[in-house]
């Protein structure tokens, strides 16, 4: 299977989680997605300085997926307004538009 496919293995799907707190860590992501259903993974990528990017995945269990982002989505946390949704498949960026 893919190793960054939105269906994993044991059960789980992945959501995009945009607009993460610079501040927060894997395990506060963990501990309030936590809330809303089981939680398999969190993923938070980092800059070439280790630096977190402001957003992450989290892999949760597929029933407890619908009703977490229907919660969490467009709720702060930790002072910013949360964006979960389902992420686009690799290589599948939307064209930005010019100015």
């Amino acid at each position: 299977f893919l190793l960054n496919s939105l269906f994993v293995a044991d059960g789980s799907k992945k959501l995009y989680v945009g607009n993460v707190p610079f501040a927060s860590t894997k395990e506060e992501l963990r501990d309030y997605f936590g809330q809303y259903g089981q939680v398999v993974d969190v993923f938070v990528p980092v800059n070439t300085y280790g630096d977190p990017r402001g957003f992450a995945f989290v892999s949760m269990k597929d029933d407890d997926v619908d009703a977490t982002m229907e919660a969490t989505n467009g709720v702060e946390f930790m002072g910013r307004a949360l964006v979960v949704n389902i992420p686009l498949p690799p290589g599948e960026k939307p064209i930005k538009r010019g100015k």
